[in-house]
């Protein structure tokens, strides 16, 4: 039997799963009534299993795994689990689809002004018919760059593809085979990505590498009129160059599903500016998408803990 930290909620079906065979703590340090319970835990857990949180694991010196409800992994230090022998897990794959549904749902909101003019019309301001100041603009046809190409990129681009008929564009730091695509996306570097699509679509992992990287030099590179998603994370983007390209009409749009520093503060600019679409990071928000994460992230955790191998281990 080992000892195992819960530090997010889990669903009672997942969690009792492994208080079958472990002794199992829940406290989310998130919660200042829970946060002395979660610290007495941590150095005798063997397992955490949690979400959205960076946690300080220097005294945690009997773990042996972390089991991350989540794809992205930058809420850890990497180099320190390699260096302690620490597995490290994620749960890919079962988001993909309803990430992209986000990302797509972003793109058709930020192009069409759809949160705008639902307000429009609560707000009682729909007393005749639109003019062409409140028109948004067509998706169909238009020219999809998608920055990162893995699944979740690959996600977008079907949508797009096939769904909407438009050429897509990619940027990855080599050419992907992405099945089903053939003939229909072009792999490009970052410039040539940014400066031949009408949409941009961010859905690039979280890292060093591209940490800020789309900052006053990319935005000047897109098109004018362009409209710019992400669905990735927040850091990815330098926010002040956003603002600055949507203040001086350069960019048409941006639909942010993630932010910088999430809550997004209340005096954030990003929070009322009228040609944002923001939503509280909800890419994979939906009940049977977080069950299935739920699983995976508990499946990865039980054979981590009986020695086994887990469905999904992030290489370190």
């Amino acid at each position: 039997m080992s000892r195992v930290l819960v530090y997010r909620e889990l669903p009672a079906d997942q969690l009792a799963r492994l208080q079958a065979g472990h002794e199992v703590t829940v406290a989310d340090p998130r919660q200042p009534d829970q946060r002395a319970a979660f610290d007495a835990a941590l150095p005798r857990a063997e397992g955490l299993i949690g979400s959205s949180f960076r946690i300080d694991i220097a005294g945690a010196s009997r773990l042996k795994v972390i089991s991350s409800i989540s794809v992205g992994v930058d809420n850890y230090d990497l180099a320190d689990l390699k260096a302690r022998g620490i597995m490290l897990c994620h749960t890919p794959g079962v988001l993909t689809e309803t990430t992209a549904d986000t990302i797509f749902a972003l793109i058709m909101a930020s192009s069409r002004r759809l949160v705008e003019l639902a307000l429009h019309v609560r707000e009682g301001r729909w007393t005749r018919n639109l003019t062409d100041e409140l028109f948004g603009w067509d998706v169909h046809g238009k020219t999809l760059g998608i920055l990162g190409f893995g699944r979740i990129g690959q996600a977008v681009a079907r949508r797009g593809a096939f769904g909407f008929g438009m050429p897509v564009r990619y940027y990855s730091r080599r050419p992907v085979d992405a099945p089903g695509l053939e003939g229909r996306v072009t792999h490009g570097s970052l410039d040539e990505v940014l400066a031949g699509s009408d949409i941009i679509a961010v859905t690039l992992p979280l890292s060093d590498e591209t940490r800020g990287l789309i900052g006053a030099a990319q935005f000047a590179l897109m098109k004018p009129g362009a409209i710019f998603v992400n669905g990735a994370r927040g850091a990815i983007v330098q926010e002040e160059a956003l603002l600055q390209a949507l203040d001086s009409g350069h960019l048409r749009a941006a639909g942010l599903d993630v932010f910088a520093t999430e809550p997004l503060s209340q005096d954030s600019p990003l929070r009322n500016h009228p040609l944002v679409t923001p939503l509280p990071h909800i890419g994979s928000a939906t009940h049977e998408t977080r069950h299935r994460m739920a699983v995976l992230a508990t499946d990865n955790l039980l054979a981590a803990l009986a020695g086994g191998v887990p469905p999904a281990v992030y290489p370190l």
